[in-house]
């Protein structure tokens, strides 16, 4: 409590700086602008510069409110954004300034009269009432201390106006959030469309290159065998069947695990482990069930980048971490591996727009060596 008051204080002490640096720049701004306030090429060419030493102010600012005040403000806005911001962070400012020294003022005064009654010396205003004696420090105690919670409730409300303002004119507007928010589903509806896409060719080619070609094989061995009543031949055609049920079920598998539903995602993760050909360690951290879009991107996520690290990693342990921080799911997977994934590959690219598509974000930090280290967040809730 008494690092985040020190901090807020720090920060508007600092703001009452910039307000009056800005104060500075924005009279020598004006006196700049004045003598070519006719001639349109030299304005346009000395707004610019008052722009661009705006942008500089702001940013500066900017850096001030995201360590001491606790706000992140996006660095997208233009020079007269930056211009309109300096000049309401002028009033603020000099009002911080206020606050700041009618407290720093009743700190002193309090602090030279606790002085002058513990050592006796007479304090210069109460002199000729006797110096500072036991009654006086109990009378200035109470309004004091009123005094005192006043002008900290008035700290956090200038640091509650900083971050308003900074937010309203500095960060984004209605319409640029609705435009982005407009883009950014735009561009996931397209990531669903081609994750589909990329899943229903990969299904084919399961089917394909796997299933198919055995069934084949099935189909030509049971008629060796009916020519040749080769009982040798009919156990080998049960055994191919009983295999390609297997890759059939496989397949059925990574479509949709019916685990999902019947079991919960505890279970069909298990599985997932199970089946992986490289330890799997994985710590569940989850008291219920989560909505069932939310389990899937889940179990798809897991059950994809098991598979690519056991197959191109070259792993030999992989640890998988699902939490819930809040209102947030959080997925970890971590492998021992060589490193070196790239996030815009077909099997990673494709993960990113699955959990994209439910408003998560997806990251990868796999350095040339390894670790690789693969984190989800989703929202829930």
């Amino acid at each position: 409590m008494l690092r985040r008051w020190a901090l807020v204080g720090a920060g508007l002490a600092l703001g009452t700086v910039t307000a009056f640096v800005s104060i500075g720049f924005l009279l020598g701004s004006g006196l700049a602008i004045l003598p070519v306030l006719a001639w349109p090429r030299p304005r346009a060419a000395v707004v610019g510069r008052v722009h661009a030493g705006a942008r500089l102010l702001a940013g500066w600012d900017r850096r001030r409110l995201a360590r001491y005040l606790n706000r992140e403000i996006a660095a997208d806005y233009d020079g007269g954004r930056a211009l309109r911001y300096l000049i309401s962070h002028c009033g603020v400012g000099l009002l911080g300034f206020a606050v700041l020294s009618l407290l720093v003022l009743g700190l002193v005064v309090m602090m030279s009269m606790v002085l002058a009654w513990a050592t006796g010396f007479p304090w210069a205003l109460l002199e000729d009432a006797g110096g500072v004696t036991t009654q006086t420090i109990l009378w200035v105690l109470a309004p004091g201390l009123v005094l005192l919670y006043l002008n900290l409730t008035g700290i956090a409300g200038v640091a509650g106006l900083e971050r308003r303002l900074a937010t309203r004119i500095l960060g984004p507007s209605p319409t640029e959030l609705l435009q982005r928010r407009i883009t950014e589903l735009s561009d996931t509806r397209a990531g669903v469309v081609a994750a589909v896409d990329q899943e229903r060719r990969r299904i084919e080619r399961d089917l394909h290159d796997g299933v198919q070609q055995r069934l084949v094989a099935l189909g030509m061995l049971l008629g060796r065998a009916r020519r040749q009543g080769d009982s040798a031949l009919l156990e080998q055609a049960h055994e191919a069947s009983a295999e390609v049920l297997r890759e059939l079920r496989e397949v059925a598998w990574r479509v949709y695990p019916t685990a999902l539903d019947t079991l919960g995602l505890r279970d069909a993760l298990a599985a997932v482990a199970e089946r992986s050909a490289v330890p799997v360690r994985i710590t569940y951290g989850l008291a219920e069930r989560l909505p069932t879009h939310v389990e899937t991107a889940v179990y798809f996520v897991v059950c994809e980048t098991v598979t690519n690290a056991a197959k191109h990693s070259g792993a030999g342990r992989i640890t998988v971490s699902i939490t819930a921080p809040g209102t947030m799911i959080v997925v970890r997977i971590h492998d021992d591996g060589r490193g070196g994934a790239d996030p815009l590959g077909g099997g990673l690219s494709g993960l990113a727009r699955r959990v994209a598509a439910v408003d998560g974000r997806f990251a990868v930090d796999s350095p040339a060596g390894g670790p690789t280290e693969i984190t989800v967040e989703l929202p829930c809730g």
